[in-house]
This record gives structure tokens, C-alpha cells and sequence, in this order.
């Protein structure tokens, strides 16, 4: 699957997973939301915002930095639970 964004849909998080939703999702308005973007490799950078709101890009998975566990992945949703 190529790269893709995804973005946080907080709103339908539960227990201690995270909810994402591909680009194009119709969203409820939000003050920024947060990402992550998977790439072919299966590298996965976390898209934030910074402290002035300014979108930005980090490594999530890489030595010393939390694993990243997918628990369900469709076309539509992904759910991920940080470990």
C-alpha cells in the first residue's frame, strides 16, 4: 500500500486506542489534528502541530521512541495503540 496520510479522529477513540481517518475524511471542525503518515517501507512519521500551531514531522518508530502497534487497518480506519 503506498504512503498515505491519516489524521487523529479523537473523536471515536476508545479505551487506549487511537482512531485515524484517511485524507479526504469529512471531519467535525477541530482546533488542528494530529497524523501520522505509514510509508511502503512500514517507517511511520507522526505530521503534529508545533507551539505555534505550525504543522511539523518526527520519526515515531525508530530506536529509544514508542512502538507503534496497528490494531485494525481498513481503507477508511485505521486504529493504533502507542506501546
Amino acid at each position: 500500500m503506498a504512503d498515505q496520510r491519516w489524521w487523529h479522529s479523537f473523536e471515536e477513540d476508545h479505551d487506549d486506542v487511537a482512531v485515524y481517518r484517511p485524507d479526504g475524511f469529512d471531519f467535525p471542525p477541530a482546533r488542528g489534528r494530529r497524523g501520522i503518515e505509514i510509508d511502503p517501507d512500514g517507517s511511520v512519521v507522526e505530521l503534529g502541530l508545533g507551539a505555534d500551531d505550525v504543522p511539523g514531522r518526527r520519526l515515531l518508530e525508530s530506536t529509544g521512541s514508542p512502538t507503534l502497534e496497528i490494531v485494525h487497518r481498513g481503507d477508511e480506519r485505521i486504529e493504533v495503540r502507542l506501546r
